[in-house]
C-alpha cells in the first residue's frame, strides 16, 4: 500500500512508519514537527526509496490538498495529535485546535481527494484514537467498542470530538473510515515527558520519582510495536465503518509499574547504595485523574486475529535497555519546553 501517515515523527506514528516500511509499504510521512516530534525517530528508514517526509501541518488545507494530489495515497492513517493530558490541563487551546480543527481540515481534504479519485471502495481513512474517550472505570469491567463516551480531560474531550467527526464524515458523506482506540503505549522513542521515560531518566539522574496521588490509578499497557502491527492490520483488513479497541492485556497500577522499573534498573544499572525505589515520591494528584482504564480486545482478536505479543514484563525490560543505550537520543529532548517540569497541576496545592 501507499500510506499517508500524519504524525509520523511522533512516538506511535514513527513506530508505524518503521513497521510499514519494513513490511514493504510506501510511506508519506506528514508531520508539523511540534515539540514532541523527532525526525531521529525515523532515521532508520529515512534513506529508503519507499519513504518521503513532508514537513506540513494538517490544519493547512491547501498543503494537504497538494500532498494528497501529488502522492495519491491508497489510505490515510491519522495519528497527528496533541496527546499529553497534563499539557491539556494547562493549555487546552492547542488540543482543540489540532485534535478537532486539524482533524476536520484533514477530513475535508481527504473527502475531496477521495471524490476526485472516483470514490474508490478500497480507500481508507484510519483514525487512531485513545481509550481515554470512554472515561474512567471502577475496579472491574473493560471498555468495549460500544462503551458510551465520557471524556474527563481536555485531551480526551478533544479526541472524543475528533472521533465523532470521523464517524459523521463516514455516515454523512460515505468516506470509508476505520477507527481504533488504544490503551497506554510504551516502548522505544517515547518522548521523555510521559510516565515511563520520566521514571527511567529521573532514576538515572538521582531525582525524585513522582507518582500522582497514592499510585493506585490503573492503566492497560501496550507495547508500541505491537500497536503498530495492529494498526497496519486494521488498515489493510478492516471493512469501512469498522471500529476496534486495541489493548495490551497488561493492567498495572502506576505504583506497581514504577516499582517494576526500579527493580529492572537495580539489576541493569545498580546504584552504589540502596535501590532506585528509595527515590519514589508521592505528589499531589492532577485534577480529574481517571481511576482505571482497561480494554476488551475481543473484537480485533476474533475478527482480525490480532493479540499483543509482548508482556509488560518483557516490554519494560526492552524499554529500559533502549533508554540505557540511547542517551544521545533522549538527552537533547530534555531541554525542550516543559520537559522535566510539573505540568497539569491545575492550581492544585
Amino acid at each position: 500500500m501507499k500510506l499517508l501517515i500524519t504524525g509520523g515523527a511522533g512516538f506511535i506514528g514513527s513506530a508505524v512508519v518503521r513497521r510499514a516500511i519494513g513490511q514493504g509499504h510506501r510511506v508519506i510521512n506528514v508531520d508539523a514537527l511540534t515539540y514532541a516530534a523527532c525526525e531521529e525517530n525515523v532515521s532508520s528508514v529515512a534513506d529508503k526509496s519507499s519513504y518521503v517526509f513532508e514537513h506540513a501541518d494538517i490544519r493547512d488545507r491547501a498543503t494537504m490538498d497538494r500532498i494528497l494530489g501529488q502522492y495519491t495515497p491508497d489510505a490515510i492513517m491519522h495519528l497527528a495529535a496533541e496527546s499529553h493530558v497534563d499539557r491539556s490541563i494547562d493549555g487546552p487551546g492547542a488540543f482543540i485546535d489540532t485534535n478537532i480543527t486539524g482533524t476536520y481540515t484533514l477530513l475535508e481534504a481527504a473527502r475531496a481527494y477521495w471524490v476526485q479519485q472516483g470514490q474508490p471502495e478500497t480507500f481508507r481513512f484510519h483514525h487512531v484514537s485513545t481509550d481515554e474517550v470512554y472515561g474512567s472505570l471502577g475496579p472491574s469491567g473493560q471498555f468495549q467498542e460500544t462503551t458510551p463516551y465520557d471524556p474527563r480531560s481536555p485531551y480526551s474531550a478533544s479526541k472524543a470530538a475528533s472521533d465523532h467527526l470521523v464517524s459523521a464524515w463516514h455516515h454523512t458523506y460515505g468516506l470509508p473510515m476505520v477507527m481504533t482506540n488504544c490503551s497506554n503505549n510504551y516502548g522505544p522513542f517515547h518522548f521523555p515527558e510521559k510516565l515511563i521515560p520520566v521514571i527511567i531518566l529521573n532514576a538515572l539522574a538521582g531525582k525524585p520519582l513522582p507518582i500522582y496521588g497514592d499510585g493506585s490509578n490503573v492503566r492497560d499497557w501496550l507495547y508500541v510495536e505491537d500497536h503498530a502491527d495492529a494498526l497496519l492490520l486494521v488498515i489493510q483488513k478492516a471493512a469501512p465503518g469498522a471500529r476496534y479497541n486495541i489493548g495490551g492485556e497488561n493492567e498495572r497500577s502506576n505504583l506497581e509499574l514504577v516499582r517494576t522499573l526500579c527493580r529492572l534498573l537495580d539489576a541493569k544499572r545498580p546504584k552504589a547504595v540502596g535501590s532506585y525505589a528509595d527515590q519514589i515520591t508521592f505528589v499531589t494528584d492532577r485534577p480529574g485523574h481517571d481511576a482505571r482504564y482497561a480494554i476488551d480486545p475481543t473484537r480485533i482478536r476474533n475478527e482480525l486475529g490480532w493479540r499483543p505479543s509482548v508482556t509488560v514484563e518483557e516490554g519494560l525490560a526492552r524499554t529500559v535497555d533502549w533508554y540505557l543505550e540511547n542517551e544521545a537520543w533522549w538527552r537533547p529532548l530534555q531541554a525542550r519546553r516543559g520537559v522535566g517540569e510539573r505540568l497539569g497541576a491545575g492550581g492544585a496545592s
